[in-house]
């Protein structure tokens, strides 16, 4: 398994001026909004997520990683004896992903885009 990609999330309570304090302070621009998750980015591909509350899992992740095998990631997570808190699931905007929390409580959202 390789990891291709990791981006911070940072939860937040009004989206909308998150998104605006960060683009304009940052000069990132928007490449995703989903309504409830907003990613931003530069040219050389840095990213980071704003997000008030996650779309279908029941906790919020503090990191995203990607990954180009999320199978073989859940079974090493599985090996590793982490809590998984969010199960392997098709997403429908195109992302399979699982969250695991570690042993400091930090949530983990491992996924590929399929």
């Amino acid at each position: 398994m390789k990891v291709e990609r990791v981006v911070p999330n940072l939860v937040v309570s009004d989206l909308e001026v998150a998104v605006r304090q960060h683009t304009e302070t940052l000069g990132l621009r928007v490449v995703m909004d989903h309504g409830w998750i907003v990613t931003l980015s530069d040219d050389a591909g840095h990213q980071l997520s704003l997000m008030t509350a996650d779309a279908t899992a029941p906790v919020n992740p503090d990191v995203s990683v990607f990954v180009d095998d999320v199978h073989e990631a859940l079974s090493s997570a599985i090996e590793a004896g982490v809590e998984i808190v969010h199960p392997l699931t098709f997403e429908p905007w195109g992302v399979t992903r699982f969250f695991y929390r570690d042993a400091s409580g930090r949530v983990v959202n491992v996924g590929t885009h399929t």
